[in-house]
């Protein structure tokens, strides 16, 4: 199994560079937009999951980003709810803002706040019914 498609654990993900990612997936495209919608939003949602961040709280900032752009999101006091999470939307937020500069790259930003908000939503449905 070649590196790339590795299984990883939450603790691997969690010391990924996703704003890194981020700002590589938004501008470059290619395997580094892949990298971002694959591990990228997987560690964000183990991220925000370990934070205790509901998957609709994701999504409603995917929406803010969508109707107003990264650098306005970016700008909030407070993206997500409480001070880790806002920080970490913060990062996440910053850094699309740094290399976003049209719709399209707003567009796309969302949808990986979407992607985030999905993986989220899909463990605690599973660590639920696994109780």
């Amino acid at each position: 199994m070649s590196a790339q498609h590795r299984s990883r654990t939450d603790d691997e993900l969690l010391e990924l560079d996703v704003p890194g990612m981020i700002r590589y997936g938004l501008s470059m495209g290619g395997a580094h937009r892949t990298a971002l919608f694959g591990d990228g939003a997987v560690a964000g949602a183990v991220a925000a999951d370990r934070m205790g961040v509901r998957p609709r709280s994701v999504a409603f900032l995917a929406e803010v980003v969508r109707s107003g752009g990264a650098a306005y999101a970016a700008a909030l006091p407070e993206p997500l709810p409480g001070g880790a999470p806002s920080r970490l939307a913060g990062e996440w937020l910053d850094a699309a803002s740094s290399v976003v500069r049209d719709v399209d790259g707003d567009e796309t930003a969302a949808r990986w706040l979407e992607a985030v908000a999905e993986i989220l939503d899909m463990r605690r449905r599973a660590r639920h019914e696994g109780a």
